[in-house]
């Protein structure tokens, strides 16, 4: 058995032929330059790409393969170098039982299947081609459709304001839009952690995933978790979530809540952050507010302890969140020690030192130790790092 990290939700920016898949994300995120930031310079050893059903991202994993630059696995998923890709799909659920719009995430173990998916899926989205589209279909038939093809469902960034289960999606249950027994975990999202979410007592069968929602080949590996497996591939993943087989999560990754976009209650207008429970802006006047998680999360407690051990949840800062850290630093950085997660968790401060002031090398010997100071983020703005 080994260790591996992996990051499930990252985006394809564009297709090779330039056509725009996530419209958001960059559009250096290609298919072939997510496998090699994450193999060569990120050191992630799963990826999930979640924009995998659009057909002409098919044809490029099927070129791919009979090229011989990348082979499926007999346990499911596609190695590239030394990272293996799990093939999936990010979908928009709005029915009949939705208070509002919820993303949720489909993983399939080979080629076939997703295909299989991806010709289902064209006939209950507007546009194929696209990513994050709205199925007109039940939450309950896309999960039923997902299991007959021997897939993962997975809720996206569950407590996010926009998008999201509980951020939008239900009142109070998950039971409201889906079928709890054919979850099998669910996603925590920027701006909440393992302690935070485990204040939901229907959570807390189900394992937590921390993945970065990556929108740039920057963000990938923003958040992450380390499994224990005997292989990098989609039954030993599939496994790991069950806790089955001596496969598991031995920890999730993921920012410190404080930094994440929506962890705070804050003004639409003019961003501040109401005190006391304000229902009207002191600064502006207004009356519309963007609800944070931490908030939220109130409203839904009920006080049930989680009885169930869970893996640790580590407080994880990007490199590019450090203070005085800039690209061509970063660089050097990789250029003498490799990976961005052997920086993080495995160089010596006296080593770092060597290439960044003793400042710099002092935030991120903090950041692996949990000792920063943040002041929280919110209403769509990252926190930020204050001081040690």
């Amino acid at each position: 058995m080994n260790s591996y990290f992996a990051d499930l939700h990252i985006h394809i920016g564009q297709t090779n032929s330039g056509k725009p898949v996530k419209i958001t994300a960059s559009r250096s995120l290609t298919l072939e330059n997510i496998l090699i930031e994450a193999s060569e310079h990120k050191g992630i050893d799963i990826v999930g790409i979640i924009d995998c059903h659009v057909p002409e991202i098919i044809l490029t994993l099927e070129k791919l393969l009979e090229d011989g630059s990348c082979v499926e696995l007999e346990g499911g998923g596609i190695r590239f170098q030394q990272t293996t890709l799990i093939l999936g799909s990010e979908l928009e659920i709005y029915d009949e039982s939705c208070k509002g719009p919820i993303h949720v995430l489909v993983y399939f173990p080979t080629l076939q299947k997703i295909k299989e998916f991806s010709i289902w899926l064209s006939k209950r989205v507007t546009n194929n081609t696209l990513s994050s589209q709205r199925i007109y279909e039940t939450g309950k038939t896309l999960q039923t459709v997902v299991k007959e093809l021997d897939g993962l469902f997975i809720p996206a960034h569950i407590f996010t304001p926009h998008k999201s289960l509980y951020g939008s999606g239900v009142s109070q249950s998950l039971k409201e839009v889906f079928n709890p027994d054919q979850f099998d975990a669910v996603e925590l999202g920027l701006s909440s952690d393992t302690k935070m979410a485990d204040q939901i007592a229907e959570l807390h069968s189900y394992p937590f995933l921390t993945n970065s929602d990556a929108h740039s080949l920057p963000k990938i590996g923003r958040e992450y978790q380390k499994l224990l497996l005997n292989d990098p591939n989609f039954l030993e993943l599939k496994n790991a979530l069950r806790n089955e087989n001596g496969r598991s999560i031995v920890a999730n990754y993921g920012l410190n809540p404080y930094l994440g976009k929506y962890y705070e209650t804050t003004c639409e207008k003019c961003g501040q952050k109401p005190e006391n429970g304000a229902t009207i802006c002191e600064s502006c006047g207004s009356e519309r507010f963007t609800k944070g998680v931490s908030k939220r999360l109130k409203e839904l407690s009920n006080g049930l302890k989680n009885n169930n051990p869970r893996p640790p949840y580590i407080h994880q800062v990007p490199l590019q969140f450090i203070p005085g850290l800039g690209p061509k630093t970063l660089e050097k950085l990789k250029d003498l020690f490799g990976t961005e997660m052997n920086i993080l968790h495995e160089v010596p401060r006296t080593e770092l030192q060597k290439v960044v002031s003793e400042k710099i090398a002092e935030y991120i010997v903090a950041a692996r130790e949990g000792r920063l100071q943040v002041n929280s983020g919110g209403g769509g703005t990252y926190g930020k790092i204050t001081g040690i």
